[in-house]
């Protein structure tokens, strides 16, 4: 496995390869599960089933919406959250579980139109947060998801 290259254009290794889940995964500060880095989609839905209580619901959803949106979506856990990305372009949103919401991460929420709701300190970044009683309204979510998708991703 060693000198490969993930589709994204990362190296891969023993040590970024999904490992397989030996238990429950530990939660870490604000119930976000650690799951071992690793690229393709059974790492994401380790995490999306190791999400506490109603956050692995929104996990689902938030994942059947972006794959019906993008269906050659590359995805990994990095860091702890699932990322997802275009083939030789990068990573254009990531996942990640608090205490009281899920966030979505638009690495280029910046130039999507409308531009989602949550500010950051990067000047590229915008922010979505779901918490549990939300409505989500999946086609503007599914809007975002698309433009994003169409911008130069990530390198992470």
């Amino acid at each position: 496995m060693a000198g490969k290259t993930s589709k994204i254009g990362e190296k891969v290794t023993k040590k970024t390869a999904a490992k397989p889940a030996g238990g429950e995964p530990t939660l870490l500060s604000g119930g976000n599960p650690q799951i071992p880095k690793g690229y393709g989609d059974a790492p994401v839905q380790a995490y999306i089933a190791a999400m506490p209580g109603w956050k692995s619901d929104v996990g689902r959803r938030l994942d059947m919406l972006i794959t019906r949106t993008v269906p050659t979506v590359y995805k990994a856990v990095k860091w702890n959250s699932p990322f997802y990305g275009i083939e030789g372009q990068g990573w254009f949103l990531g996942i990640h579980c608090f205490t009281k919401y899920v966030k979505v991460a638009f690495f280029r929420g910046a130039s999507l139109q409308p531009l989602p709701p949550g500010h950051s300190k990067q000047k590229e970044v915008r922010y979505l947060d779901i918490r549990e009683d939300d409505e989500i309204d999946e086609a503007q979510l599914a809007a975002w998801v698309e433009q994003a998708s169409r911008l130069p991703g990530e390198r992470m």
